[in-house]
């Protein structure tokens, strides 16, 4: 038997399976979030492992031959936080996650001195990535700068509780914007940049590496013997890829939860920070992936849930009805944007409604933006490499029919619906644990979900007009941006 534990933003989830990777037993322990003060976000490391230990007993209560029969434990978790340790190895301040926003003047700043670095890291410098957290931690916090001895990712913290070790993988040393993705190594050149010592970096293994094994203390305190294997895994990103298939040159997906993701697998590092990508190191050896990042998703059909009162359900039953020529304009962009914009502070809105716009015409133009920023997404993607043909959707947003044909029209491409892994990528830790120990090679454990629907582009002239007014209407509102109102 395999575990999997995936240290995300706002639940830890651990998944055990058998010897074919099949899910046993899981478990899901809440997470909360401190925001201390506007863009900032927070959690305690010591929080992670709390719920690790409490969604354990849970997954023991229902499948107590796990005790026994544990062969190997794979990571996952939520990237680019940054989680300081002191000399003696203690916590020196809550962890400052990937939705926190403090260090966008940073990132502007690295932007301007030095540009020629993006190509290196595979991404333009974003507020959500750990080095520049370190530049803002040194101007703001010089206290607590001056005593970092260790710098680990989420998950590579609950891999130190674990087996005592400091070991992280290439996706999640990708999204530091500390990683020569090229060469798959840390770089000098960006550690100098945002005052970063190498030293205090963890070593870099492949996810399905071991990188260590469970100590007895560990061991105790989860009720699993010591010495079980523990492999480095792999961020969020590319465990959740494992689950979705995108584990070979061109494949890939395009995920639609709270944020989206278009994902395309590669045999070759391809940057284009120009595009807004995220050009990484996959967790797997010799891989790499292109990603557009979009923080906000489906999120925005549920923003308009909760200001409206209304259920999505009923809000996408009467966006079926709109009347398609009186749609207003949305931006989506709830919490800023990194593709393509790389923006921290533009905002969401409503532009183009008048007195026949209706609720129904308010949630039908939240579903065009979210297919428009994927039309975005996919021309940065496919500017580097192939995009896979069809293309597999997954997440909680794709199960409306009307989005997922709204996307289909808008790219012109072939949808297909993955059966729902609602495990996710500690579905993809358990998997990348199974390789760690031999029972399965990479080419086994990259299996697409089961296609449940399909959705063929259907010629809806409207889009044209409209997608091009959307990408206008970003540039036009950014200079509106930052007057006080």
């Amino acid at each position: 038997m395999f575990l999997g534990i995936d240290v995300g933003t706002s639940a830890v989830k651990v998944c055990l399976t058998d010897r074919d990777r099949t899910p046993v037993a899981t478990a899901t322990e809440p997470l909360e979030i401190s925001h201390p003060h506007a863009g900032w976000s927070e959690q305690r490391p010591e929080d992670w492992w709390k719920a690790v230990r409490a969604a354990m007993t849970r997954v023991l209560a229902d499948a107590p031959q796990a005790a026994t029969d544990t062969a190997a434990i794979g990571l996952s978790g939520q990237m680019h936080g940054a989680v300081l340790l002191g000399k003696d190895n203690q916590v020196l301040r809550p962890a400052i996650l990937w939705n926190d926003g403090r260090s966008d003047v940073e990132c502007r700043e690295l932007a301007e001195t030095a540009p020629e670095l993006a190509a290196v890291a595979g991404a333009r410098p974003m507020a959500g990535f750990t080095a520049p957290k370190l530049l803002w931690l040194r101007k703001r916090e010089p206290d607590v700068y001056g005593q970092i001895a260790r710098i680990l990712l989420p998950k590579d913290y609950i891999g130190y509780c674990l087996h005592g070790g400091f070991v992280t993988d290439p996706c999640d040393a990708a999204g530091t914007w500390w990683y020569d993705e090229a060469a798959r190594r840390w770089s000098d050149a960006l550690c100098a940049a945002t005052a970063t010592d190498p030293a205090w970096l963890p070593e870099v293994r492949d996810g399905s590496d071991v990188a260590g094994t469970l100590t007895a203390q560990a061991a105790e305190m989860l009720g699993l013997p010591a010495g079980i294997p523990i492999a480095a895994g792999g961020g969020d990103a590319a465990a959740g890829a494992i689950v979705a298939g995108a584990t070979a040159p061109e494949t890939g997906f395009v995920s639609l939860g709270t944020s989206a993701q278009f994902f395309v697998t590669s045999d070759s590092f391809r940057s284009a920070p120009e595009q807004g990508l995220h050009s990484y190191a996959h967790c797997l050896p010799d891989l790499w992936f292109q990603m557009a990042a979009m923080l906000n998703g489906a999120r925005p059909m549920s923003w308009f849930s909760e200001v409206t009162g209304v259920s999505v359900a009923q809000l996408l039953e009467e966006a079926a009805t709109a009347r398609t020529d009186r749609l207003p304009l949305f931006l989506p962009y709830l919490t800023g944007e990194r593709t393509p914009h790389g923006d921290t502070r533009i905002r969401g809105a409503f532009y183009g409604l008048g007195n026949d716009t209706g609720r129904a015409e308010m949630m039908r133009a939240i579903m065009d933006a979210i297919a428009y920023s994927l039309a975005d997404a996919c021309d940065g993607v496919a500017s580097v490499t192939k995009v896979p043909h069809p293309l597999l959707a997954i997440g909680g947003g794709a199960r409306s029919d009307l989005l997922l044909q709204t996307i289909a029209n808008v790219l012109g491409r072939t949808l297909q619906r993955g059966e729902a892994a609602d495990v996710g990528p500690a579905l993809g830790a358990a998997s990348l644990a199974a390789v760690a120990t031999g029972a399965a090679a990479v080419s086994d454990i990259g299996v697409a979900p089961k296609v449940t629907a399909v959705f063929e582009p259907e010629d809806d002239p409207r889009h044209a007009d409209r997608l091009a007014a959307y990408r206008a209407l970003y540039p036009a509102l950014k200079s509106v941006r930052d007057m006080p109102f």
